[in-house]
């Protein structure tokens, strides 16, 4: 796998890189602070940067940056370093999954801050993403430090443990997070404590590491898979939310299947690449709709 890498003056152009659409990427639910703008791009905040990404015919244009960020940020962020061509032919030796990677061929598994995402995905639950987003930014304009401003919007980092372990569950309900506001404030004291070192679990199994994040409240299976997944790299966890559900349902299990059923079904199945899996099967599934009709 080889892509070119070029600098210019706010902004590194990739040249040859495949399986990379910013669309896919951005929108298949594995993050919620990137925003796309009017001429298709895409702008975000991550590890307290700011960041623009477009594709434009063979190259993806990153603005905002240089190749020092690139190099120490960038490239481990969006995996440019795993080859996803090798992935996807393994996965399409099963034919539904052949067609869902055709559908989202440009899908990435990001890899994020483990705090963020923790806090992200304590706030997915029974939530829209367009709420989780507003949530999200009102935490970060609130209690998070300002980075800069990218094309008239100003930008900040998302706020810190021992910052959110402060707050009372009323003003984190300010911020639109509902019932979940304990869930966070629990969940800060005791990352912020040094209970649960989170940065360190990525070193467990799995299941070990499964096991370590559901002692936080307001995180289930599908919550811990989801923060294994995008942030520590742990390409066999399988996430089920209501659309994994559904379409593993409709293609590969009867309906009502037991979720830990479906759980062992997919990493018997995906094995190693359980994760990537999730992936491509979840945004097939609800950008097509799929599991709304019957068998």
């Amino acid at each position: 796998m080889e892509y070119k890498v070029f600098e210019e003056k706010g902004k590194v152009i990739v040249r040859d890189l495949n399986d990379f659409e910013p669309k896919h990427i951005f929108e298949c639910g594995q993050c919620f602070r990137w925003d796309e703008e009017v001429d298709g791009s895409y702008t975000g905040v991550a590890f307290g940067k700011i960041l623009n990404v477009k594709k434009d015919g063979n190259d993806i244009i990153f603005s905002n940056t240089d190749l020092k960020d690139f190099n120490e940020v960038w490239t481990d962020y969006f995996d440019l370093n795993t080859d996803y061509g090798e992935i996807k032919n393994k996965l399409s030796d099963d034919p539904i999954l052949k067609e869902a990677i055709s559908f989202g061929h440009g899908i990435r598994i990001l890899n994020q801050d483990v705090w963020e995402v923790l806090i992200s995905f304590i706030l997915s639950a029974r939530n829209s993403i367009p709420m989780i987003k507003r949530s999200i930014n009102l935490l970060s304009e609130r209690y998070g430090e300002y980075i800069g401003e990218y094309n008239g919007r100003k930008y900040y980092s998302f706020p810190k443990a021992n910052v959110l372990d402060k707050l009372s569950v009323e003003e984190l309900q300010e911020c639109k997070t509902s019932f979940r506001a304990k869930y966070i404030i629990s969940a800060a004291t005791i990352v912020s404590s040094g209970q649960i070192d989170i940065y360190k679990l990525k070193n467990l199994s799995t299941e070990d590491a499964r096991k370590e994040l559901m002692l936080f409240s307001g995180v289930g299976p599908k919550v811990s898979d989801c923060i294994m997944l995008f942030s520590m790299k742990k390409h066999d966890a399988f996430p089920i939310d209501v659309w994994v559900k559904r379409i593993m349902e409709y293609f590969y299990l009867q309906k009502d299947t037991d979720l830990k059923d479906i759980q062992e079904y997919a990493q018997s199945k995906f094995g190693e690449y359980a994760g990537y899996a999730q992936q491509y099967l979840f945004y097939y599934a609800r950008e097509q709709g799929i599991g709304n009709r019957h068998k």
